[in-house]
């Protein structure tokens, strides 16, 4: 379980700058730490050396695509929990997020409240071990 004093890191990953500014503060408002990048290499990148517990995730991304971002980071760091939040909104973009090791997915338009919520459930389910701290 999390300690109080070890808040919740979540990577946002989309390619909309203003909507990942936003998703940021929603989580920042919660308490938990949260930074943005707007490709899937930078997210990557962020992901090996900062150490989230949870990335939200778009599956459109500019480099390459939300897929490949979750199979990376997975690879390196396979407890990392990931919300795909995107507008592929058919049954099989659905399917095929949770099969390759996404572990809730919401479309586009969204409720920000419903992200965080499920962010919370996922996290509060799925504690994810200790994390070494963020490198300064």
């Amino acid at each position: 379980m999390q300690h109080a004093d070890t808040p919740w890191r979540v990577l946002v990953v989309d390619d909309e700058p203003d909507l990942v500014e936003v998703i940021c503060g929603a989580l920042r408002y919660e308490g938990w730490q949260a930074r943005g990048v707007t490709g899937g290499l930078d997210a990557v990148t962020v992901a090996a050396d900062w150490h989230p517990h949870a990335i939200v995730l778009d599956v459109m991304l500019p480099d390459f695509d939300g897929l490949e971002v979750l199979r990376r980071v997975h690879t390196a760091d396979p407890e990392v929990r990931v919300l795909f939040l995107t507008a592929r909104d058919a049954v099989e973009d659905r399917i095929a997020g949770i099969s390759a090791g996404g572990d809730d997915y919401v479309t586009k338009p969204f409720s920000l409240e419903e992200v965080v919520v499920r962010l919370r459930g996922l996290l509060r389910r799925t504690a994810p071990p200790a994390r070494p701290p963020p490198a300064p």
